[in-house]
């Protein structure tokens, strides 16, 4: 079995593929099956998510590749950049994975927040794509902050070599 506790070079040979949805790409620890049928491990820092394009290094010293899987989501579309907005507010408001596109947001399909969204006067569009959502204000941006294309599928990867996507729980002693 195939086993990799850190990232690996773009240049690093592949041994394989590993297609996950995001729900499975943010844990950070799991034994898993890669396309082509070989079994594959990895322990990674906690709060780690991967993303589409990463690569782990495994013992052998190649590495395996990351490839967001298709999923099911909402496109949700708006009349005007201020309906997008509140859109955008109301789902952040409630901790909702949104990925962050020039005209539109993207979410897992959930109907309470498809009524909500509906009510707020924007569209949703059933999709088959993968899922890319931003990594929080305190964590690593899946595209550095720049706005991908409205028909952009392939962002541009993050650098994970900077260990850890959250800051440790620091304990501070009061005197």
């Amino acid at each position: 079995m195939l086993f990799a506790e850190s990232f690996a070079a773009a240049d690093t040979p592949v041994a394989g593929t590993l297609c996950l949805p995001y729900d499975a790409r943010r844990k950070s620890r799991q034994r898993v099956t890669l396309t082509d049928g070989q079994q594959f491990g990895y322990l990674l820092p906690a709060g780690t998510v991967l993303r589409d394009g990463d690569r782990l290094l495994t013992g052998c010293g190649r590495a395996v590749v990351v490839e967001a899987a298709l999923e099911a989501l909402f496109e949700v579309r708006a009349a005007d950049s201020f309906q997008l907005m509140r859109a955008a507010y109301h789902l952040g408001n409630r901790h909702v994975a949104v990925e962050v596109r020039t005209t539109a947001l993207r979410m897992q399909r959930d109907h309470v927040l498809a009524e909500m969204l509906v009510g707020l006067g924007c569209t949703l569009v059933e999709v088959e794509a993968p899922f890319a959502p931003e990594g929080g204000a305190y964590g690593a941006q899946a595209h550095g902050g720049l706005a991908p294309a409205a028909d952009d599928h392939h962002h541009l990867p993050h650098d994970p070599g900077h260990g850890a996507h959250r800051s440790p729980a620091r304990i501070h002693e009061f005197k």
